[in-house]
This record gives C-alpha cells, sequence and structure tokens, in this order.
C-alpha cells in the first residue's frame, strides 16, 4: 500500500454525509500506518482523533481574507507533510479549491491524486466558464475522478465530457454498526424520554436547507396527522432554515408532535433509526442543486427502516421505488406524498416488506470492501512521467 494523504474540509465530528464519507473511507483503506488525514481545525477534534488509529494533520487550511489566493495556506501546509511523510498518493475531496492542492503537488513533486467530488463542488465549479477551465486544469491532472453516485458524474460530464474515462463511481456506505440492532432497554428509554410511547415515529435526519424540504413537511404534516392522529416526527440536523422551520411549526401549532433534536453526533445517531417506524426526508432540486445521493437514506436502510424519499439528483440510486422504498416529487402535489407517508405507516406488512428488502441490498451492494476494489485499477497504475 502507498503512503496516502487524504485531504478534505469536512470530516469528524463535523456532522454530515461527506464527513461521515471521508471517515469511512480513511477506515477502509487498511493499514492506519499508511493512512494520513488533513482536516480543518475544529471543537472537540482532538476527543475524535484519539479513537481513530490514523494520523489526522489538523490546520487552518486558508490565509485571512486579505491574502489572496486564501487556499496557498493549505498548499504549503500539504507541500511540508508531503516531504516529512513520504507522501505517494493523494485523495482529494472537493474540486475546487482543494483540488488546486493537488494539481500543484503533482506538477511539482510528481505525486499522483484521485479527485473526490459529493455534489455541490460541482455545482460551484460549472457555474462560471472561469471555473469551468479551473475544474478542468485540476481534472486533467487528476488520475481518476471519483463520483457518490452516477447522478452526479452525469452531471460533471455533461458539461466535461472528455473526463469520461477516467470517472467512476464510488458509493458511500452505511457504518457496519448499523446493521446490528439497538437494546431493546435503551430503546424503550429513548420512548419514555420523548413520550413517544403508544406512537407512530416519523424520523428526519439532515441539514436544515431548502433543498431537504423541511418546509414542504411542516406544510404536510397537519394533513398527515388527520390521518394518523398518533404520529411523532423526530427532525434531527442543523441549518439555516433551523428557525424558519421552527416558527412554521410554532405557527401551526404543531410543538407537541415535533421532537426537535437539533445536531446529534454521528456515534449517537443510530439508536433513533431503530426508534423510527419510518425514515422520510423530501429531498428536491434547488437552484441548481441537487442531491448527490444521501448517506442517510443507506443508513436507515442498514437499520432497516422503510424510506420516503424525495426526487433529487442520486436519491434513486439510494433508494429503489416500491423496492426499498418511495420516491416522491414534492413538485407533483400533496397528495402523493401523503399517501406515501400513510401507506408506510399505516400498513405495517408492507413496510416491514421494503425494510428487509432495503437492509438486504445495503449488505450485498453497499460495503465498503465491495466499494474500494473499484479504485485499485486507478491505485495500482503507475504515474505517468
Amino acid at each position: 500500500m502507498k503512503k496516502t494523504l487524504i485531504i478534505t474540509l469536512e470530516y469528524p465530528p463535523k456532522v454530515g454525509g461527506i464527513a461521515s464519507y471521508v471517515d469511512q473511507f480513511a477506515l477502509a483503506m487498511g493499514d492506519p500506518s499508511e493512512v494520513m488525514v488533513y482536516a480543518p481545525q475544529m471543537k472537540d477534534a482532538k476527543k475524535w482523533d484519539n479513537i481513530r488509529e490514523f494520523a489526522i494533520v489538523r490546520k487552518k487550511p486558508y490565509f485571512p481574507r486579505f491574502i489572496w489566493p486564501r487556499w496557498l495556506r493549505m498548499y504549503f501546509q500539504v507541500r511540508k507533510i508531503v516531504k516529512e511523510q513520504g507522501i505517494e498518493m493523494f485523495y482529494i475531496h472537493h474540486t475546487l479549491p482543494v483540488g488546486y492542492i493537488g494539481y500543484l503537488i503533482k506538477k511539482r513533486l510528481k505525486i499522483p491524486f484521485i479527485l473526490f467530488s459529493h455534489g455541490t463542488d460541482v455545482l460551484a465549479g460549472t457555474r462560471t466558464n472561469w471555473k469551468k477551465r479551473m475544474v478542468r486544469m485540476v481534472a486533467k491532472e487528476a488520475r481518476a475522478m471519483v463520483f457518490n453516485s452516477e447522478s452526479l458524474k452525469r452531471r460533471l460530464l455533461r458539461v466535461l465530457p472528455e473526463f469520461e474515462k477516467k470517472s467512476l463511481v464510488l458509493y458511500p456506505c452505511p457504518d457496519e454498526d448499523l446493521y446490528t440492532p439497538v437494546d431493546p432497554v435503551f430503546l424503550d428509554a429513548l420512548r419514555q424520554r420523548y413520550a413517544l410511547q403508544g406512537k407512530k415515529v416519523m424520523l428526519s435526519i439532515g441539514r436544515i436547507e431548502e433543498g431537504k424540504g423541511y418546509t414542504h413537511m411542516v406544510r404536510l404534516l397537519p394533513t398527515l396527522l388527520k390521518r394518523i392522529p398518533n404520529l411523532v416526527w423526530i427532525v434531527i440536523g442543523e441549518g439555516p432554515k433551523r428557525k424558519q422551520m421552527i416558527a412554521s411549526i410554532q405557527e401551526k401549532g404543531l410543538h407537541n408532535v415535533v421532537r426537535y433534536l437539533g445536531e446529534v453526533s454521528h456515534q449517537e445517531i443510530k439508536p433513533f433509526y431503530y426508534l423510527a417506524d419510518m425514515f422520510a426526508l423530501l429531498t428536491h432540486p434547488d437552484n441548481g442543486k441537487e442531491e448527490g445521493l444521501g448517506l442517510v437514506f443507506l443508513e436507515a436502510a442498514a437499520a432497516g427502516l422503510p424510506v420516503v424519499a424525495g426526487r433529487s439528483g442520486g436519491v434513486p440510486e439510494a433508494v429503489l421505488h416500491t423496492q426499498t422504498g418511495v420516491i416522491v416529487d414534492i413538485y407533483k402535489g400533496d397528495t402523493q406524498v401523503v399517501d406515501a407517508m400513510y401507506q408506510l405507516l399505516s400498513n405495517k406488512e408492507y413496510a416491514e416488506r421494503l425494510g428487509e428488502q432495503a437492509k438486504a441490498r445495503m449488505k450485498s451492494e453497499f460495503r465498503w470492501r465491495n466499494q474500494m476494489s473499484r479504485l485499485e485499477p486507478w491505485i495500482s497504475e503507475k504515474p505517468k512521467t
């Protein structure tokens, strides 16, 4: 195995799909003595870093705003790590600006890199002609370009089709621990804490922003409550639409129905999947931005939880319609969305069948050992000089 440096701007204890993807990818690399992660400094990072066997280097990646380009600080930091640690391969997450680091290191030190994209960087990197030129420049030097869904890969290749031969998909995978049920005694204690006895529990986890569909869920909740009066909605996440969501909940008098828990660490989130009867996130396109794939959908599936998911980007790859969950489109009317949620909450046999099929699919297809094998030809390839 080559001495490898993974560079990312999102990493635990930051909560989010990209952070979890990078961490699980690093764990799946193999020999921890040959793996290093470069990540930003953040509160409580030391506690997290101490539980990982591989080395994690925390830095402030940007210069102050009056120095441009700000990412040059990251370049100098990475170059020093490369020389001191004998790095032989990079895995770079976020096409821009982190891709510039890979480009410069490749040009000056002849060390190959593989570029990973998770969605928002593709949108940002193809928005203007100048950004397209920069993405093209970086991608040309990358050994391979890795996407978290076929949908995301297609979106980039529509703009930069010349990179099709070096593009591949590496799906995120849920934590192995999610397959193991939670102690029933602990779940009973959670039900007591959140007053869930005798309730139907719907769970949503994700960043509270427009494309995740929280405002639509609040709008539809009164209609769903008429059909399922004992419904409780657990919401986990933070984001720019949080205040708006809470205000809407209070305005509609739903504060007794909603259990808003804020941000919950990744290590503590598993029990909520096993506590719920259904997972729902009404993802949808928003100003050109779409869901890359949706790790939370995979996590719910690993726990055997049926899903209602909004059609957006790679979501139909994470949730197979009527096989592991139900795909809805909020732009095609409220009735079909409410009907889908009602069916999963009221028809226990149907919900359990979808949940079992979802879990079986995760076990057979979404395991890191299977996904990592897709990278092997690109890792073993000899650098071109």
